[in-house]
């Protein structure tokens, strides 16, 4: 392994406050959100203890976790096959350019592949332009749905 070249592999427990941290400068960075660290440990813990529903890849650089790919799986009727969902992916800024979120991607894609799913979706807010050229440089394209959230006052 070159030496720049990140590992990668599927996310343990011990990987939890790691997963934990990254997933909170996700939020704070991309949507301004300031997130509970008991909040998103909860939903690591989750992820972590039940991998039928997804799972997390980490990719590490001299021994560091330098970033995250989560993947949840949903089974489509209509297509008689799993979907799996990109919920999060994150990469530490100082290992950004490195070829970190590409590597996450393959890899992730090629479980997806592997698990016979049907298709791999995510959402990206309508207004975040340059995530939706990240994921059209790795041949996603726009499917014409949208999705609409409510958030309780």
């Amino acid at each position: 392994m070159k030496k720049h070249e990140p590992s990668l592999r599927f996310a343990t427990c011990d990987d939890a406050e790691a997963l934990i941290e990254f997933n909170r400068a996700m939020a704070l960075e991309t949507e301004g959100k300031e997130l509970l660290p008991e909040v998103v440990g909860a939903g690591v813990q989750s992820l972590l203890a039940d991998r039928n529903s997804g799972f997390y890849l980490v990719a590490e650089i001299g021994g560091r976790l330098v970033g995250q790919l989560m993947l949840t799986v949903e089974w489509s009727d209509w297509r008689n096959g799993p979907i799996y969902w990109l919920q999060s992916v994150y990469v530490a800024a100082d290992a950004r350019g490195s070829g970190v979120f590409r590597a996450l991607w393959e890899r992730a894609l090629a479980v997806a592949r592997g698990a016979g799913a049907r298709a791999v979706r995510l959402y990206v807010d309508q207004h975040n332009r340059d995530a939706q050229e990240v994921y059209r440089r790795i041949g996603m394209q726009d499917s014409g749905y949208r999705v609409f959230e409510l958030e309780p006052v």
